[in-house]
């Protein structure tokens, strides 16, 4: 065989492994590229959350009825949106944020929440929006902060009361209390629950820039200055009157 037609063999041989490698660099390619993507896009969605969190603590500011209740919280669970299409069906609510109150009464940085269903109380018809689950008590924390995935409501030993009762003076506060700004979302009933409420370690971690748990949170010294907008506003909220 001539020179020549060996030089067209091997031309035509790294030619077909160009070819078939072609594919599998490029994949591994997207992998890589999908990696900053995607921990960007959770950056993102993590900020508009707590963005979104701080006009939910301003109106639930301007209720006057819960201001005693606000001045001696432990913790608060804030969900900026809870979609209709959850309610009362146990499906995927939305996201929600878990702050816990220091011993000097600042506010620690918010824990990412994925929720399923509010179980009780809904009336027909009504409309997702903000809900505010105040903690009462060391109790409430506690139950919160133990694990990845835990329920408010009475089947884990915690009296989740509808705020609307509490205000008519029709029940206690119970250890923690339901709060919306939306007519309706409660019904009338005593008692909500909200269940299978999911820590999101993506979002957490993408937040924070390192891995973090909810035992993390329990002390309160986990801190951004991203948050520190919502931090204020849930001081504010809280303060005791002078």
């Amino acid at each position: 065989m001539s020179i020549h037609n060996h030089c067209r063999q091997a031309a035509a041989a790294c030619c077909f492994m160009l070819l078939a490698s072609g594919p599998a660099m490029a994949q591994s390619d997207s992998r890589q590229s999908s990696a900053p993507d995607l921990a960007a896009k959770s950056m993102e969605n993590a900020n508009k959350r707590v963005e979104a969190a701080i006009p939910v603590v301003h109106e639930l500011q301007a209720d006057t009825r819960m201001q005693p209740l606000l001045q001696q919280a432990k913790g608060m669970l804030i969900i900026p949106s809870y979609g209709r299409a959850a309610l009362g069906i146990g499906a995927q609510g939305g996201g929600g944020l878990l702050l816990v109150r220091r011993p000097d009464g600042s506010w620690s940085g918010p824990a990412f929440y994925n929720l399923g269903g509010l179980t009780l109380g809904l009336q027909a018809g009504a409309e997702g929006g903000p809900i505010v689950m105040v903690l009462n008590n060391d109790k409430a924390v506690n139950a919160v902060m133990k694990k990845n995935n835990f329920s408010l409501n009475a089947a884990a030993g915690l009296t989740v009361v509808n705020w609307r009762k509490m205000a008519q003076g029709t029940v206690g506060i119970g250890d923690v209390v339901a709060w919306s700004a939306t007519k309706g979302l409660f019904g009338d009933v005593v008692a909500v629950g909200l269940s299978d409420i999911r820590f999101n370690q993506h979002l957490t971690d993408a937040f924070y820039g390192r891995t973090l748990s909810p035992k993390d949170f329990a002390t309160g010294n986990i801190d951004d200055p991203r948050a520190a907008p919502l931090q204020q506003a849930l001081s504010e909220a809280s303060a005791m009157s002078k």
